[in-house]
């Protein structure tokens, strides 16, 4: 018997957060303040054109460059986000960069 690839991978691992601010593009609203953003772990497809030095450093253009590929609802290229949203976004990106034995490491309080 030979192995074969799986034809139905398992979904990526998905986090989320919920919006404190409305999302938006231009002067519409895209997605309204409350509404739960999941996001998946990254494909080495989805990283294209960015750097893991940016996202982990929570890069304002890398994190919004990033967005629309692993968000649902997704979020649009050229919107705008609050910052504390940001910041809950660039939180989970930088979960699923850090490799198992750096987490292990972090101080748990």
């Amino acid at each position: 018997m030979t192995d074969t690839p799986d034809l139905f991978p398992a979904p990526a691992p998905a986090a989320s957060f919920t919006l404190d601010a409305p999302v938006t593009v231009g002067d519409a609203e895209v997605i309204p303040a409350g509404t739960v953003i999941q996001v998946r772990r990254p494909t080495s497809g989805e990283l294209r054109g960015l750097t893991i030095n940016a996202l982990l450093n929570c890069d304002v253009v890398a994190l919004l460059t990033l967005a629309p590929r692993i968000t649902t609802p997704m979020i649009p290229k050229g919107a705008t986000l609050d910052p504390a949203d940001l910041t809950q976004l660039g939180g989970e990106v930088m979960d699923f960069l850090l490799p198992r034995a750096a987490k292990a490491a972090l101080p748990t309080s």
